[in-house]
């Protein structure tokens, strides 16, 4: 970076020890000195529709996602501002930062007038600090503003600790142009990130099509195929067979009563990852589960036993497991008949096709109250190849797996690189360790994208 940027003649320093030194002609700002207004607002009871369903947009601080924020989940009333006396329209321009829990940090800028929750602080109008500039400037340093954090289980700052931060400050005319430049700079390198993250959709979506062709069509593509007679499912090799999961699997209901059943690991299903091979803690779930610690009324699974969520089998909720366990009492379990590999069956299970006929099959009003019951799922019909091709597939599958995972590896590598680089930038051009003074917008026809 320094190669590429000049630096100032002449530094001092700037007194906060995470700033370090500045430009000896920038200034030191304390927020609540340069700002009209700082402040932050409430939520109206949610119980309530009256207070809801108006025009102004309602900020939370799950819509501080770093740029500017031009509608909102909520709307609220006039009637409600005049009934909160701490809710307040703030300007389109005003910086809002997250202060509570684990979005603590998070950024926006107000693209309409708006209001906001009280997990929200908002800074309005300076005089002395250009709204954009403050913008860049928090985000440069939303690590050190955590770090300011009070409370173990829950971190958070409030208003006031917003309010004295020192931030530093070139003219309001530096300022304008260090965050044009950083618009600027900061788009290209955004674009790259949003390059990569589009490749690891690819790469997702790619995988998924491999395993799914791997399992329902196999590995030889000169097969001679046949039809199936199941429509989701089409043409399969010739030699394969057509079964009911009956046939395969039945349903297995036991509870753990002994004392080396309770002891067993409480393992979880998720339509990402299938059946975990151990028990997960809370920060590693996919969603919150409540769970009893009356383990009598888990259910048992073995090595090679299926189990799906009746509320999420729709959704792939499939896994094999590779070890004793228990689960859920709301788990259907599948004992399996035959020796053959379960993975291979939850692999099927998990392809759009099938997921497809699985809800066919589901019962319930509405998407999120569908289950699907053993006596419906008992009846759908899944290809079965020799035992020896499915330990191929499943081989093979191992193998596009590793592929995928190093593809997908050096995607996010390449993304935290281009992260830490754009913190790195933002932070040197809002302390003064780069000189921007003199840099253009580069002309339309030049335009180009560097990494």
């Amino acid at each position: 970076m320094s190669a590429k940027y000049q630096a100032y003649k002449e530094y001092k320093d700037s007194g906060v020890e995470w700033l370090g030194n500045i430009p000896s002609h920038w200034e030191m700002w304390k927020l609540n000195h340069a700002y009209e207004e700082i402040g932050s607002g409430t939520t109206p009871p949610s119980n309530s529709d009256k207070f809801y369903g108006g025009n102004i947009p309602w900020v939370t601080t799950g819509e501080l996602r770093e740029k500017e924020i031009v509608s909102t989940s909520k709307n609220i009333t006039e009637e409600t501002i005049r009934k909160f006396p701490t809710l307040r329209k703030y300007p389109q321009g005003s910086v809002a930062i997250a202060m509570y829990g684990a979005t603590i940090g998070r950024l926006g800028i107000l693209g309409v007038e708006a209001t906001t929750n009280q997990a929200c602080c908002v800074m309005t109008k300076s005089n002395e600090v250009d709204n954009k500039y403050l913008y860049y400037w928090l985000q440069a340093f939303r690590q050190d503003i955590i770090n300011l954090a009070s409370g173990a289980g829950q971190p958070n700052i409030n208003q006031e600790v917003v309010a004295s931060l020192k931030i530093s400050s070139p003219s309001y005319l530096d300022q304008q142009q260090i965050a044009n430049f950083l618009d600027h700079e900061t788009a290209k390198i955004d674009t790259l990130i949003e390059k990569q993250q589009k490749l690891i959709k690819l790469l997702k979506e790619k995988r998924q099509a491999v395993i799914s062709h791997a399992v329902t069509k196999g590995l030889n593509t000169n097969a001679l195929m046949r039809d199936s007679g199941v429509e989701w499912l089409g043409e399969v090799p010739e030699h394969w067979d057509i079964r009911r999961i009956n046939l395969l699997f039945s349903e297995n209901s036991v509870r753990a009563k002994t004392d080396e059943e309770l002891d067993y690991p409480v393992l979880s299903v998720s339509i990402h990852h299938g059946i975990s091979d151990k028990e997960l803690n809370e920060g590693e779930l996919d969603r919150k589960v409540q769970r009893s610690e009356d383990r009598s009324l888990y259910k048992i699974v073995h090595s090679n036993f299926l189990a799906y969520n009746m509320m999420r089998a729709w959704q792939g909720g499939f896994g094999a497991s590779k070890l004793p366990g228990l689960v859920s009492p709301a788990y259907v379990i599948c004992n399996p008949k035959t020796r053959l590999n379960s993975h291979y069956f939850e692999l099927v299970l998990r392809t759009s096709g099938a997921v497809a006929e699985l809800k066919r099959f589901s019962r319930g009003i509405t998407d999120f109250r569908l289950r699907l019951y053993w006596d419906e799922f008992k009846n759908i019909s899944v290809p079965v190849p020799p035992v020896g091709e499915i330990e191929e597939v499943l081989k093979s599958i191992i193998d596009i797996n590793s592929r995928y995972d190093d593809l997908r590896g050096m995607a996010e590598r390449q993304i935290k690189l281009l992260q830490e680089r754009r913190t790195a930038l933002i932070s040197a051009a809002v302390t003064g360790k780069i000189d921007v003074r003199n840099w253009q917008a580069p002309n339309k026809d030049n335009k180009g994208i560097t990494a």
